[in-house]
């Protein structure tokens, strides 16, 4: 044959291996991307199944007994002072122990029982994922002043600077609260009916007399509201009944204390009812 006529031929068959090279190029692509879709989802269910054994650990949710006592280690309850950590963990007792992962707990309903105890203002809960637990930080009332019926008994309730009425049940307070000791017997003006504006007034005078005396005041005698007596360590004050004058009465003592420490006699009280104060001696 001559080259002319060769050369259809050697075409020809050029076409055919390029297009059998191209198919098999195709195929390899589809291997390829079948291959990498296949890896693609058996990493997708390794990863699913990896997520949903890690979720299904224990360490996820709270011990079934983590209400049971105050010993638990997926229960810690913080700066609380007045209100026992018992009770608190009573008023948990009222909701059952949630069972979903801590990071799906709600816990609303937990708050709403803590706070119905009468000296907790508020209720801040932190939840801890991994192991799953349980931060409760309380914020209580603030205590102002102290009631009691007798000098010599201890204090039988407190209100708070919100004017809220606290019981014996919460009784004693710490040493270290700093509180205005009122003695009363809740006749006359029954103290079960204060509001937060009486018990701000009666703050107000305590530490109106502390300033102008520079003496701390024991207590208020507060069972005549028509004649109330302030109790300082060198003196009895007698203020009278407490009106909008009594805080222009108190800033007299600095100008009286210093005449009891020239009296050789014993003093019975500071009138400060009239315009003109005096010492009444002890006779």
């Amino acid at each position: 044959m001559s080259d002319e006529e060769l050369k259809p031929r050697y075409h020809q068959q050029r076409r055919l291996k390029q297009a059998k090279l191209q198919r098999q190029i195709r195929r390899s692509q589809k291997r390829l991307v079948r291959l990498r879709i296949m890896l693609r989802l058996i990493i997708l269910i390794i990863l699913i199944s990896l997520i949903f054994l890690i979720l299904k650990m224990p360490q996820w949710r709270l011990p079934a007994n983590t209400f049971d006592s105050l010993d638990s280690p997926a229960l810690e309850i913080v700066n609380n002072r007045i209100v026992p950590s018992q009770k608190i963990l009573s008023a948990l007792r009222r909701n059952q122990v949630p069972s979903q992962p801590i990071f799906l707990v709600k816990t609303d309903h937990l708050k709403k029982s803590i706070t119905q105890l009468e000296p907790v203002q508020n209720v801040y809960i932190r939840r801890f994922w991994f192991p799953a637990r349980l931060q409760i930080i309380v914020v209580e009332r603030n205590p102002i002043v102290t009631i009691t019926p007798d000098v010599n008994v201890p204090p039988i309730a407190f209100f708070s600077a919100d004017g809220k009425l606290i019981g014996r049940e919460y009784m004693p307070l710490a040493p270290d609260y700093k509180t205005v000791l009122v003695v009363t017997y809740g006749t006359g003006d029954d103290y079960r009916n204060w509001d937060s504006k009486k018990v701000t007034t009666f703050r107000k005078i305590s530490n109106l007399v502390e300033t102008e005396t520079g003496e701390k005041v024991e207590y208020i005698d507060y069972r005549n509201p028509k004649d109330v007596y302030i109790k300082i360590p060198s003196a009895n004050i007698r203020l009278g009944s407490i009106n909008a004058g009594v805080f222009d009465k108190i800033q007299r003592l600095p100008s009286l204390l210093p005449q009891l420490k020239m009296l050789n006699k014993k003093v019975k009280y500071i009138d400060l009812r009239w315009e003109t104060s005096y010492i009444k001696l002890d006779e």
